[in-house]
């Protein structure tokens, strides 16, 4: 059975519920965004300091890339094998994702004199759509004959 049959055959939790792939991938998203969220302001707290919300930022990344990992590989799309593969082609996608973000927040903060922490959770809204399509076509895709 291919890996696009098992997915189909056994979808998890989340899809069995929900029944839509992108439904699932924005609840998913919308739970890792409030923690990716909720580490930024932990991280600014530390820091202590408004100018290095840069730094916050990536600190927040590097700990909700592996949550959001391990949930859209479970809940979402549902893929076997391939663990090494699906990391590395997940963190490719969401250092692209990390780089719009701070070219984003950095535009936000430095030429609109938006405050860090609102700035943060519109542009974390833009860059989740856009990684659906880099997570859906890139990170957990498989082709048709390929076995899990």
């Amino acid at each position: 059975m291919s890996t696009e049959e098992a997915h189909t055959a056994d979808p998890g939790p989340l899809l069995r519920i929900v029944k839509h792939q992108p439904i699932a991938f924005a609840i998913v998203g919308v739970a890792n965004t409030v923690i990716g969220y909720l580490l930024f302001v932990l991280w600014m707290l530390i820091l202590d300091n408004e100018k290095l919300y840069q730094v916050a930022l990536i600190g927040a990344y590097s700990v909700s890339v592996l949550i959001a990992f391990v949930l859209h590989r479970t809940l979402v799309f549902r893929v076997r094998g391939q663990v090494a593969r699906d990391l590395a082609a997940f963190v490719v996608v969401n250092s692209g994702g990390l780089a719009l973000n701070l070219i984003l927040a950095t535009i936000a903060v430095s030429v609109f004199h938006a405050p860090p922490l609102p700035a943060q959770a519109v542009v974390m809204l833009i860059v989740a759509g856009v990684s659906f399509f880099g997570h859906r076509y890139f990170s957990f895709r498989r082709s048709p004959t390929r076995r899990a």
